[in-house]
């Protein structure tokens, strides 16, 4: 049985959400994230093409890039119909950390989780020229070892982005590796001890002092906290 669809204006709708947002009294995440949620259960029969579609009007005429990610995200029908060419098209245009960690971290992780994307193309994002797609593949791998999200640690795959970027000293990459790293902690503490060992004289500095922290104190920066 089909499941019933209705269809939307997507330029009213994003003109919409542009409206709301920009009326709020105080626009910070929690707000702006509550106005996703009414929007998520309003436009739970629209058609997944469309809520796609949506995604890139709000990015592009409103600079509302993550809360139509966020719709995409929890829209059941458009997230199961991800695929590379759909999920590349959705980090167009990252180029900063925030951007990169919103696109990583809602669609593209989540959608490697899932089986939509491949360890290849993950592979081609490590590879690739511009540091902020490379960050994106590190912050990918979080998705496959954060539980609260599903992730059930991953660690051939984490490593392996890991191995890929060993050599990168572009600081939002270092600091991107430190927490692929630290997010692995949890499930395989000696996969990354040894991660650790045999690379040490080609990571980041920051990188090492934070996963180093993690192993053996549970904390990224134990004496921040301590100060705290």
């Amino acid at each position: 049985m089909a499941q019933r669809t209705a269809p939307i204006d997507v330029q009213a709708v994003a003109a919409e959400i542009g409206a709301a947002i920009r009326a709020l009294p105080v626009s910070n995440s929690a707000a702006r994230r509550e106005v996703r949620r009414q929007y998520t259960q309003r436009l739970t029969d629209a058609p997944a093409e469309q809520m796609i579609e949506l995604a890139h009007v709000l990015r592009r005429a409103h600079d509302l890039r993550g809360l139509g990610l966020e719709l995409v995200r929890y829209h059941r029908a458009a997230f199961a119909s991800l695929g590379p060419d759909e999920v590349e098209a959705l980090g167009e245009g990252i180029n900063s950390w925030w951007s990169v960690d919103g696109f990583a971290r809602i669609i593209a992780g989540p959608a490697w989780l899932r089986g939509q994307v491949s360890d290849e193309l993950i592979q081609k994002w490590a590879r690739s020229e511009d540091l902020w797609w490379r960050r994106a593949a590190l912050v990918s791998t979080v998705a496959l070892n954060v539980r609260s999200h599903g992730g059930y640690g991953d660690p051939p795959r984490t490593l392996a982005v890991c191995r890929t970027l060993v050599d990168d000293h572009e600081d939002m990459v270092v600091k991107a590796m430190s927490w692929a790293l630290r997010e692995l902690v949890v499930h395989d503490p000696d996969a990354v001890w040894a991660f650790l060992r045999a690379y040490d004289d080609r990571l980041g500095a920051r990188a090492k002092r934070e996963v180093r922290n993690k192993l053996t104190t549970g904390l990224k920066n134990p004496r921040r906290n301590a100060r705290q």
